[in-house]
């Protein structure tokens, strides 16, 4: 996985805002020309409007109009890797497809996937 995009995502971690759990978690994802776009973790006090990083991460590029993707990168400090939520594996399936996804911890782990294999019977538009 490429340095600059483990980099991206482990400074948008330092932006998050986690006063409840304590857990912060930075993305960043890529798109095929090269445009990265990043996001971090946003908790609230009602635990239902908090927002994963890979969401605001996902939004950030749509609302720019990125369409393709390429990969997306999810940094933690925590000792076991952390994959996406179901909600943020299900949005990134309908707007990004099977992507790769890079997990990373601080503490020196690292794993690869295509979102197909950590969502293997997504429900999308074919669903319908």
């Amino acid at each position: 996985m490429s340095p600059e995009l483990i980099a991206k995502a482990t400074e948008a971690r330092k932006m998050a805002l986690a006063p409840y759990s304590g857990f912060t978690v930075g993305a960043a994802m890529a798109t095929p020309d090269g445009r990265i776009y990043t996001g971090c973790n946003i908790e609230n006090a009602s635990y239902g409007l908090s927002i994963c990083a890979e969401r605001v991460a996902l939004w950030k590029a749509l609302s720019e109009g990125a369409r393709e993707f390429r990969a997306m990168v999810i940094v933690t400090d925590a000792e076991k890797l952390t994959t996406p939520c179901g909600a943020c594996r299900q949005l990134l399936w309908e707007y990004c497809g099977d992507i790769l996804i890079h997990l990373h911890s601080l503490k020196g782990a690292d794993e690869e996937y295509r979102l197909a294999d950590l969502f293997p019977v997504p429900f999308d538009s074919g669903s319908l």
